[in-house]
């Protein structure tokens, strides 16, 4: 399949993406991801593998736009802990929060 990332054309097969990913340790995933085989890979990982390119000379969406072309499953951000909102508490909780005393609720 033949695809534009950073501006540069690339022929890519699902095939090919499989060898070039094989042996190749996934980084910590902090941002959108795809599976390849039964690995997670970090898309900006996987487009720097396939293309030989400096991560900074491409975008996430153009290497999940292809990838997703190819058959491959991406998955967006991952879901971080979902924290107590700062719109739900008082602003003196937020700052007794925040400077580690104890919960006014509590006392």
């Amino acid at each position: 399949m033949r695809c534009v990332i950073a501006r540069y054309p690339f022929d890519l097969t699902k095939s090919g993406v499989l060898a070039s990913m094989a042996g190749v340790t996934p980084e910590l995933i902090t941002g959108e991801s795809v599976t390849i085989g039964r690995r997670r890979y970090p898309v900006k990982q996987v487009g720097e593998i396939v293309t030989r390119q400096d991560r900074r000379d491409f975008s996430s969406g153009e290497v999940v736009r292809a990838m997703r072309r190819l058959g491959f499953t991406c998955h967006g951000l991952p879901e971080e802990a979902a924290p107590v909102s700062a719109s739900t508490l008082s602003p003196m909780q937020s700052a007794s929060e925040m400077l580690g005393g104890p919960d006014p609720r509590d006392v």
